[in-house]
């Protein structure tokens, strides 16, 4: 089917999938399922690995009902998994209604999001997978099966998948009341003043590229009734005309800026759902570190900077909130997330990635399953308390291997 990605949006990845398909209806999704050996689903293609790769069959839900059913008794939205974000939050908009928070990019399919534990910023704020109230999923065999938070704690294994469990069709997602926000771009952040930082607005991100010891840009989001930054707000200086988080960079596709309100679905992304973000010319890799251990973790890379600023675009600073997810990045943690958005050259960006990782293994980092990581996979596991009784739901649910991939099996092996 011409509809289907065949590479990755970075084009690192090209898809080694012997077919690819489209269906139309959830009876033909069920049936490609039950009659494949290997089957792996995609959305918008912004992993950076090879989780999502297969040598069987590979399938867009793009082809799918866009369907999107508001329940404001329970305060939730159920939608079609393989919708963008984007979309969704127009819709929720338009209905007075709001997701709590929402990623950089407007642009990733809800279901690939979710599977990998995409997040957003904010000391208060979960990653996207914490918001899903339910799922529908197509099993290996064919079968539908839909759960949610009733389910109890095998619901929170089920969640963020990696893909591996099944083809999920319909996510119902936690929603509140519509809101606005306030964006402001700030310069010259003393690292000593991240934490404060963070804690001033409803999100933040920070953005160094390592070639300075202060940080270069702060992206403020705040409500839009809370008061602007004060003139010298931690020693740091107004932006002076519009930011992109990337140097040199054209910010006509971000988010509108210098604290012009708009709703929440416009203003929390860096960049805007009508414009390509990049050309996708890049690596990316990120880290999700214990909150409590930020600043030792960003101290332990500081002597190698000239080396990480040679191969770097921008590297991006955010904190997630806690959850109970088995795999989320962010299970039972307060975590500052530290991503990189490389230059496209492997071979250069490789070595000092390992260095990196060398580094930050004293702090227990875990990789967001979507990005470029070569953490051993004991180490990995050591830092999930729940990996093992992940694995053992793979098994159960997936006992034949139908949505496993060459890496997956290298992270979670087969008895």
């Amino acid at each position: 089917m011409s509809g289907v990605p065949r590479r990755n949006w970075a084009g690192n990845v090209r898809y080694a999938a012997r077919a690819f398909h489209q269906p139309t209806s959830l009876d033909e999704l069920r049936r490609l399922v039950a009659g494949s050996d290997r089957l792996r689903a995609v959305g918008s293609g912004h992993s950076f690995n090879r989780f999502g790769d297969t040598t069987g069959d590979l399938v867009s839900l793009a082809g799918l009902p866009p369907t999107v059913e508001i329940d404001r008794e329970r305060g939730t939205v159920t939608v079609a998994a393989g919708l963008r974000y984007g979309d969704v939050a127009t819709r929720l908009h338009d209905e007075g209604l709001a997701l709590a928070n929402l990623a950089s990019l407007p642009h990733i399919s809800v279901a690939g999001a979710i599977a990998t534990g995409t997040h957003g910023s904010g000391d208060g704020n979960r990653n996207l997978a914490a918001a899903v109230a339910g799922l529908e999923l197509v099993t290996a065999d064919g079968d539908l099966l839909t759960v949610g938070r009733a389910d109890g704690d095998r619901f929170a294994g089920l969640v963020v998948s990696l893909g591996a469990l099944g083809v999920v069709t319909r996510v119902t997602l936690d929603v509140l009341p519509t809101f606005a926000v306030r964006q402001y771009v700030r310069e010259g952040l003393p690292v000593e003043a991240l934490d404060a930082a963070f804690a001033s607005a409803y999100s933040v991100s920070g953005f160094t590229s390592w070639r300075s010891s202060t940080i270069d840009q702060v992206w403020r989001k705040q409500l839009a009734d809370a008061p602007p930054p004060e003139a010298d707000w931690l020693g740091t200086t107004p932006a002076e005309r519009p930011a992109h988080p990337v140097p040199g960079m054209d910010p006509v596709n971000c988010t509108l800026q210098f604290g012009e309100p708009g709703p929440w679905h416009e203003r929390l992304p860096h960049f805007r759902l009508g414009f390509v973000p990049s050309s996708g010319d890049e690596l990316q890799s990120e880290y999700h570190l214990p909150r409590a251990a930020g600043a030792d973790a960003l101290a332990a890379l500081d002597d190698m900077r000239d080396r990480i600023a040679a191969v770097l675009q921008i590297c991006e600073l955010r904190t997630v909130a806690a959850d109970e997810l088995w795999l989320s990045p962010n299970q039972g943690r307060d975590t500052l997330a530290v991503h990189f958005t490389w230059v496209d050259d492997a071979a250069a960006v490789q070595p000092v990635l390992a260095e990196v990782e060398a580094r930050l293994a004293p702090f227990a980092p875990r990789p967001h399953w979507g990005k470029v990581f070569s953490i051993e996979p004991a180490e990995v596991a050591a830092t999930f308390p729940r990996y093992a009784d992940f694995a053992a739901l793979l098994g159960e649910l997936d006992p034949a291997g139908t949505f496993r991939t060459p890496l997956l099996d290298r992270y979670f092996p087969r008895d």
